[in-house]
């Protein structure tokens, strides 16, 4: 049973003819009574009744070509509404996204995006958080991604997701066959950390000062790239969002402990400048960045809840 099928009957019935109904549809006459027999054979019920001439539709025949009918127009509406936005979601869409967010985060949601919408197209531009907002506010990117997004009056902000912060060290260092870390663990270690002047930074800080550690900081960089490949050299260790080490956690060059008692997390939000109108392509495209993200939290949730249970 097809939509086909059903289009057929639909216009055998309201035509009062095999014949006309077979014509509409470009095939035999033969085919259309064949098809509509079909029909009846699935559904254990007469539809027409053919020893009438012309023939003579039934009540249950009545019944499910006003179900049909009904079908068939919700499918063409459906139709009719998603041709539509794909052909107004054909711009391009600048996205400013810091460097973790771009090289670890965005590909699987470009990747959606544009198998759904093939006439639009997503550059993507990996930057500094500072050059993110300068991109933002002086529309030279549509939309800004990044941590600890800025609260001021020239930008909107929707929060994304906030992602775990672990401790990252050298796979021979002796914490990195530990279960979970305690900021104790941490006091007097060589530590690889942010530039002072980020976010990031300034929340790791924190965090390590609220529990009466000091670390012996030994560099800074700007950039988490740079902090793993020092690192990878056991220069010292650090701390940063799972899914930036996730690839060398696996490939073994990098080792990643959870830290307790208190998960520390990295607030990821989407920006954009507050009087930008916003094009159908631009709220469609945070529409995805949104309901994909969101999916992929509650998988991630029922995997810990299943882990919970086999271990409890």
């Amino acid at each position: 049973m097809t939509l086909e099928t059903l289009r057929l009957y639909c216009d055998v019935v309201r035509l009062g003819s095999f014949s006309r109904g077979a014509l509409a549809n470009e095939i035999s006459q033969s085919g259309a009574s064949q098809a509509v027999h079909q029909l009846e054979e699935d559904l254990n019920v007469l539809l027409l009744d053919r020893t009438k001439r012309p023939f003579a539709i039934t009540p249950e025949g009545q019944a499910f070509y006003e179900a049909c009918r009904a079908l068939l127009q919700g499918f063409e509406k459906a139709k009719a509404e998603i041709t539509s936005a794909q052909s107004r979601i054909s711009e391009t869409v600048r996205v400013a996204a810091i460097y973790s967010v771009g090289l670890h985060t965005m590909n699987p949601y470009i990747q959606s995006f544009t198998a759904l919408y093939p006439q639009a197209k997503v550059k993507l531009e990996c930057l500094h958080p500072h050059k993110v907002v300068e991109g933002v506010l002086n529309d030279e990117a549509d939309l800004g991604i990044m941590s600890y997004p800025p609260k001021t009056r020239a930008l909107t902000v929707l929060p994304w997701h906030s992602e775990t912060m672990v401790f990252v060290c050298h796979p021979r260092h002796p914490l990195a066959r530990r279960k979970t870390i305690l900021p104790k663990d941490l006091h007097g270690e060589k530590f690889v950390a942010f530039d002072a002047d980020l976010s990031i930074r300034k929340d790791i800080d924190r965090f390590l000062k609220q529990h009466g550690v000091k670390v012996n900081t030994v560099m800074e960089f700007d950039n988490i790239e740079t902090i793993k490949q020092a690192i990878a050299i056991a220069a010292g260790v650090s701390i940063l969002p799972i899914p930036t080490v996730a690839k060398e956690v696996g490939l073994g060059t990098l080792a990643s402990v959870r830290l307790g008692p208190r998960t520390l997390l990295r607030p990821i939000g989407i920006i954009y400048r507050r009087q930008k109108p916003l094009s159908p392509t631009l709220v469609r495209f945070i529409e995805i960045l949104r309901e994909n993200h969101a999916g992929a939290d509650r998988k991630q949730s029922g995997r810990r809840r299943v882990n919970q249970a086999q271990t409890a």
